[in-house]
């Protein structure tokens, strides 16, 4: 038997009260059909081409569009967010021409590990309690890998809502939040929904280095240097290599310039704090690891995700937009590398040089 005032709280406050012990800082909950609109607004994305070369999200579209699609049963979808915002501007590093500037969300670590043990435990929590009132249900949880398009959820529940930049924007917590999910069968009733509150501002937009935001609220991925530093495996196209600067993996742009970030505070999760060697990293030293070198420098990173070689090609590229010519031999080191993919962005860095 659970506890008397336990058991006299509704599900969905204890499910609250669980989220806030396992330290997140964003809680709702949306119905399955909550995303319906958006999931028509991804499948014309997609038909665009706009995805790029991200095959995964158009093979599972349909599934990505209705939560039930992959799971029939579900009744519910928990969303919760965990503030990861930085303590300074990360636009600072850009100055810096001779050092990388990484994602504030790649330079801690991997954020699914954090998340997803917190995830399981609060939805262990969860079915017991539930259990213990008489009620049979049963839980999944998503971090960023499963088919669920988790800001339009989000957004539905209350969080926030997507911005022209079409990322998550909170009130009190600004663009710095990751977003996990647990889906239910338990009847939990939704959260009041966030409204828009951008406005006229386009901030965002205006502050993106390679254009990519063809209209408010609609993103070519093609031209996103966060697609183009992680998702783009081969060649990046030469037109926008002068302008993606030294951003080695990702962008923060955008989610910088919004001016909700006036409110937002730094994330208080140790774990997710930024380690002091990827705040602004030596590009001579990122450009001279090998496979192994690369795997020991991001231990626990989500930067591990792209592999050696994709990471070295967006450090040459960098390497070429500095305009140091100490950099050269550095660079012709390169042009023997065994990856076809470093040996062209090191002969495009040495031609600038």
């Amino acid at each position: 038997m659970s506890r008397p005032e336990a058991a006299a709280a509704p599900l969905e406050e204890v499910a609250r009260r669980l989220a806030e012990a396992e330290g997140f800082d964003a809680f709702g909950i949306a119905a399955p059909d909550a995303a319906e609109a958006a999931g028509a607004h991804l499948k014309a994305w997609v038909g665009e081409g706009a995805h790029g070369h991200m095959d995964w999200m158009a093979d599972t579209l349909e599934r990505r569009a209705d939560p039930r699609r992959m799971w029939p049963d579900v009744r519910a979808l928990l969303m919760l967010g965990m503030n990861y915002g930085p303590a300074e501007d990360p636009r600072d590093v850009l100055a810096r021409r001779t050092a990388g500037a990484i994602s504030v969300y790649a330079r801690a670590e991997d954020y699914h590990e954090v998340i997803k043990p917190r995830l399981k435990r609060i939805a262990r929590a969860l079915l017991a309690e539930a259990r213990a009132r008489g009620l049979e249900a049963d839980v999944k949880v998503f971090v960023d890998t499963a088919p669920l398009m988790e800001k339009p959820l989000a957004a539905a529940a209350g969080l926030g809502w997507q911005g022209k930049h079409t990322n998550l924007v909170s009130r009190e917590l600004g663009s710095w939040l990751f977003l996990g999910a647990i889906a239910t069968t338990l009847p939990l009733a939704p959260t009041q929904s966030e409204r828009d509150h951008c406005g006229s501002c386009r901030a965002c937009l205006d502050a993106c280095p390679t254009a990519a935001f063809p209209a408010p609220y609609v993103i070519d991925a093609r031209r996103c240097i966060s697609y183009l530093t992680i998702e783009h495996k081969g060649p990046i196209p030469l037109a926008l290599r002068p302008l993606m600067g030294n951003r080695i993996y990702g962008c923060d742009d955008c989610l910088a310039a919004c001016p909700w970030n006036k409110f937002a505070v730094a994330g208080r999760e140790a774990k997710l704090a930024a380690r002091a060697e990827n705040d602004a990293p030596d590009l001579a030293e990122l450009v001279s690891l090998d496979d192994a070198g690369f795997r020991a420098r991001f231990p626990k990173s989500a930067i591990k995700r792209v592999g050696r070689d994709r990471f070295v090609r967006n450090v040459l590229i960098a390497i070429g937009n500095s305009g140091d010519v100490g950099f050269r031999p550095l660079v012709e080191a390169r042009l023997g590398d065994e990856a076809e993919v470093v040996r062209e962005a090191a002969g495009w860095a040495l031609g600038r040089l």
